[in-house]
């Protein structure tokens, strides 16, 4: 393979925290591209459960079964960090209908600041598609059982931080 025919993607979100949808978007896509990397969103307004370095950590043990898998931080317009480092393509992740509205939109934004990156959506496993950041930091913060939402470093880190 010659080295322009590499080809990266970038997988982006705050996953705060990473759940077990984003592993399994993870693990389909890591057959489909040369190279994924999960790229963690560092959005300073927003309240996180855990740092960016936490969450880099805890995803890079969740990964460590990927050989071309790797994770990175960024902050600014993902479409910068995508050409910078050389990416074909975003991998997003569809759980339900309500998911594509927002994900299309956003898909031609990032089309418009950088025409030949494109966007791969990836329907979730249907016994990820409920699964949300949102839902498993409610059912935590009220001590509820997360277990079977996010992987086991992920869990160990939650409920060591309790």
């Amino acid at each position: 393979m010659k080295q322009d025919d590499h080809r990266l993607a970038l997988y982006p979100g705050s996953f705060d925290p990473f759940t077990l949808g984003h592993l399994d978007i993870v693990a389909r896509a890591s057959r489909i591209f040369d190279e994924i990397e999960v790229t963690v969103a560092v959005n300073t307004s927003k309240k996180h459960l855990m740092s960016v370095e936490e969450r880099c950590r805890l995803i890079e043990e969740c990964v460590a079964d990927y050989p071309n898998v790797n994770v990175a931080s960024f902050e600014g317009l993902l479409v910068d960090h995508a050409r910078e480092r050389g990416a074909v393509a975003l991998v997003r992740g569809l759980r339900q209908v309500s998911d594509f509205d927002f994900e299309f939109r956003m898909a031609f934004a990032n089309r418009r600041l950088h025409e030949g990156l494109e966007t791969v959506f990836l329907m979730t496993s249907e016994k990820h598609a409920l699964i949300a950041a949102s839902i498993v930091r409610e059912i935590h913060h009220w001590g509820g059982d997360i277990s079977s939402f996010v992987p086991e470093p992920v869990l160990r880190a939650l409920n060591n931080a309790r």
